[in-house]
């Protein structure tokens, strides 16, 4: 109920006038607090001088946005661009051998930044990997792929493996381990997969075409090895109508969002203000608010740009990548909260699925959900921090589930049947406001540091009560109207309610069929049953 609920026009501008104003206002104290503080001593280090003609400077504090659209620019292109040509000239060529040329150019790449010692230790975990999935033993396969994982995350094996890679070339840190820790992922989805396959198993030559595919082999996204095995060796590769389009149309929005980001950070410097604690204290609490909120829709659209423009490369490839992570304002539920879309489907298909089962169970859900997040903590690298965040949104997943369950319960089904559609929406909206900013300070802890998800806590919630409190909180409610409007439009688009036959005319004689009041209350109780949070999001 409350899917499809309308709210009247006029309800809808007020939302839409409040959220507009309060993300100018917040903006506005950012951009003055990043002004008239642009000199301080926190700053020198990671706010650097920026386009001349700007006479600003610009926040580079993101090393890993800087890497990839300023300092190491042109590396990325030429080894892409590489790609895209071998690509090109394999489809005219020899179609048939393509996979094969994406695994022989990807594998040179490597070699000629990072040299033979690296692909030496790449290819020894790879065959590790392939010798244990021939076994066929699904627990064998993990067990090996997470202790595999964790020599990449914990010392001394760190700095042991480390040691195969020599040179002063600045990038090589961070391509060693995003190049070792996708490649073990891969590895990992490829045996998972070859102990699901009845009929003999994978060559290791086909593990090797899919990890050394070059656009993901560095920064990923995670493709399972099921989809990219259909994909990369369909010798069907006709397009659909506008397809190319398409494509060139994303490759120009990325490029247009690339250079809004790149203004932005000259004006606003939401990354490296949340290091200076002393600045912080001094702000206004909207503006702390504003800057949480900026530092996650920043991560939000770093990660889609970078994924986005490598699902550009491989789309040309005729591969179905992917998608983008949704966007941090479109969300107000941990079972849509990911920032990896590859890592997400990743986990939900080899852990979070095959525990949970239908996930209408409180404990399977638990266990699901515990070896899941402990996958992704493991992942992102053993810390507090990490253990923290994996807990809180562990724990939020949960609560959702419980919370879900609670008021398909007598009298609420009831309560809720008896009040118009638009109040239940509302209703509904009141709970999600306080979730979206759960979900908020659970990803600022990860995002930033400690010290500052606890500060945004305590302005928001203690020293900020009631003003600050209330009116953050009404103008996420605000926030979240619009998104449930939009979401109610679309799903009106995808599925209209058909329209009904006109019903034949009754015989004279029949008497009215009265309705019977408990199938009535069956089919309200169905109505309200929570779905799948795999397939649909919980309202």
């Amino acid at each position: 109920m409350g899917v499809k609920a309308a709210l009247p026009r006029y309800e809808l501008y007020c939302y839409n006038v409040v959220l507009c104003m309060a993300m100018l206002w917040a903006a506005r104290w950012i951009f003055d607090v990043s002004s008239s503080n642009s000199n301080r001593k926190t700053f020198k280090t990671s706010v650097q001088p920026g386009w001349y003609y700007s006479g600003r400077k610009m926040d580079t504090a993101d090393v890993e946005w800087m890497m990839w659209f300023s300092t190491f620019r042109e590396h990325i292109i030429f080894a892409l661009s590489g790609h895209v040509i071998f690509a090109k000239i394999c489809s005219l060529l020899a179609l048939q051998y393509r996979s094969l040329v994406f695994m022989v150019y990807g594998m040179l790449a490597v070699f000629t930044s990072m040299g033979w010692a690296y692909v030496t230790l790449i290819l020894s975990h790879c065959v590790l990997l392939y010798s244990i999935s021939l076994v066929k033993l699904r627990w064998l396969c993990f067990v090996a792929g997470l202790i595999t994982l964790a020599t990449f995350k914990m010392e001394p094996f760190i700095s042991w493996q480390a040691g195969f890679v020599t040179g002063n070339f600045e990038l090589r840190p961070l391509l060693f381990y995003g190049g070792c820790g996708f490649t073990i992922m891969r590895s990992m989805s490829f045996a998972l997969e070859n102990c699901e396959k009845k009929d003999g198993n994978y060559s290791i030559l086909e593990l090797l075409k899919y990890n050394f595919y070059l656009p993901f082999f560095y920064f990923g996204p995670i493709m399972t090895f099921d989809k990219f095995y259909i994909q990369a060796n369909n010798p069907n590769l006709t397009r659909k109508d506008g397809e190319m389009w398409n494509i060139s149309l994303q490759g120009l929005l990325h490029l247009g969002v690339i250079m809004i980001v790149a203004v932005l950070l000259h004006f606003m410097y939401i990354l490296t203000i949340p290091s200076d604690m002393k600045l912080l204290k001094n702000i206004s609490d909207w503006a702390l608010a504003g800057l949480a909120y900026l530092n996650l829709v920043y991560d939000w659209v770093k990660a889609a740009v970078m994924f986005g423009v490598i699902n550009t490369i491989s789309r040309l490839d005729h591969l179905d990548p992917p998608k983008p992570p949704k966007c941090i304002t479109m969300l107000y539920v941990f079972s849509e909260t990911h920032f990896d879309r590859g890592i997400n489907d990743f986990l939900c298909k080899y852990v979070y699925n095959y525990l949970g089962g239908k996930h209408d169970n409180v404990l399977d859900e638990l266990i699901a959900s515990l070896c899941t997040f402990g996958i992704a903590a493991l992942w992102l690298g053993p810390g507090w921090v990490v253990f923290i965040w994996a807990f809180l949104n562990c724990f939020g997943r949960n609560f959702e589930l419980w919370t879900a369950k609670f008021f398909t319960m007598e009298p609420f089904i009831s309560i809720e049947m008896a009040i118009s559609e638009s109040m239940s929406r509302r209703i509904r909206v009141v709970f999600n406001t306080f979730n979206f900013w759960t979900i908020v300070l659970y990803n600022v802890l990860a995002l930033n540091s400690l010290e500052f998800a606890n500060l945004v806590a305590k302005r928001l919630l203690l020293k900020g009560f009631p003003f600050t409190t209330v009116t953050v909180m009404f103008v996420t409610y605000c926030l979240i109207q619009l998104i449930k409007e939009r979401e109610r439009r679309q799903a009106l688009i995808d599925d209209p309610d058909p329209i009904p036959p006109p019903a034949p005319a009754p015989a004279p004689t029949a008497a009215p069929t009265p309705t019977d009041p408990s199938t009535t209350q069956t089919d309200a109780a169905a109505a309200t049953q929570p779905v799948d949070p795999n397939k649909q999001k919980a309202e």
